[in-house]
């Protein structure tokens, strides 16, 4: 049976049930997925979990993120309700970013996930070698 447009869903459901499906190409919980679990989103997220952070703290803890990213992902991330963006008027100015309720419920999950495939790394590398060996040493 074939899932039914999350927009049609969506527009059936009762204001306090709003039934939402991932899997459905309209949902718009597809798009926070996406800004969760990508790359830079679900690093700079668990970043984030310890506390608020600075943009140039951000960076540095997220090794290889550019500046345009890590600023593409932050706005993403504020927009979905996951981080807060608290600006100081300051000489320099100062802005913090923090997670929102939503978002340390975010991050424990994502940051159980982080642990399992760090603790995995040795069984997942293992199985990168025989692959390779496998298909003639990729």
């Amino acid at each position: 049976m074939e899932t039914p447009a999350c927009t049609d869903v969506c527009a059936e459901a009762d204001a306090a049930d709003l039934s939402f499906d991932v899997f459905a190409r309209a949902c718009p919980s597809r798009e926070t997925l996406e800004h969760v679990t990508g790359r830079w989103g679900s690093l700079t997220v668990g970043a984030l979990r310890d506390g608020p952070r600075r943009f140039n703290e951000l960076r540095r803890r997220v090794d290889g993120v550019s500046e345009k990213m890590l600023s593409q992902t932050l706005h993403a991330l504020e927009r979905d309700g996951i981080v807060t963006r608290e600006a100081q008027a300051t000489n320099p100015p100062r802005v913090d970013y923090e997670l929102t309720p939503l978002g340390r419920e975010v991050a424990d999950r994502l940051l159980a996930l982080i642990h399992f495939v760090e603790g995995s790394m040795g069984v997942v590398l293992s199985s990168r070698e025989a692959y390779d060996a496998a298909r003639g040493g990729l």
